[in-house]
């Protein structure tokens, strides 16, 4: 293996490129507490990955635009309110164009529910392998808690 192909190959686990992560959950209404199924499945992208396991994140952000009093502006708010990453799998190989699937009962963190206005509480979900460099996942998803 070249230089410029050991570049690329640590290029791919720094941009989480190393695998491909999907999640499959129910798309419904949730409430804080409820308990959902999940499905995470990995793929490897041809080389293999070392992981130090399965993750699904689930975060609540508070979002929107407010006035200042004392500066009499209109000032951007992002308050995290919930985040929180619930191991699914331990760690394992993932060996060259391996795939895995890993299942789990989670359960929503109580937290404000989902609301939209002038400020708006949003909740996000998304499936994660930990691995070297930037981890491969399957990008958050916007999910309702009510």
């Amino acid at each position: 293996m070249g230089f410029l192909d050991k570049m690329k190959s640590v290029g791919t686990a720094m941009t989480g490129g190393a695998a491909k992560v999907s999640l499959e959950y129910p798309h419904q209404m949730l409430k804080p507490g409820d308990s959902i199924n999940v499905k995470v499945t990995v793929v490897s992208m041809g080389k293999e990955v070392k992981s130090g396991g399965v993750f699904v994140d689930i975060h609540a952000t508070e979002v929107g635009d407010v006035k200042c009093k004392t500066c009499q502006k209109m000032v951007g708010i992002r308050n995290e309110i919930v985040k929180q990453a619930i191991n699914i799998a331990p760690a394992f190989v993932l060996q060259p164009n391996e795939s895995k699937t890993f299942e789990s009962t989670i359960q929503i963190p109580m937290g404000q529910p989902t609301y939209h206005g002038t400020v708006r509480n949003e909740w996000t979900i998304r499936g994660r392998l930990d691995s070297f460099g930037n981890d491969p996942d399957s990008g958050f998803q916007v999910i309702e808690v009510r």
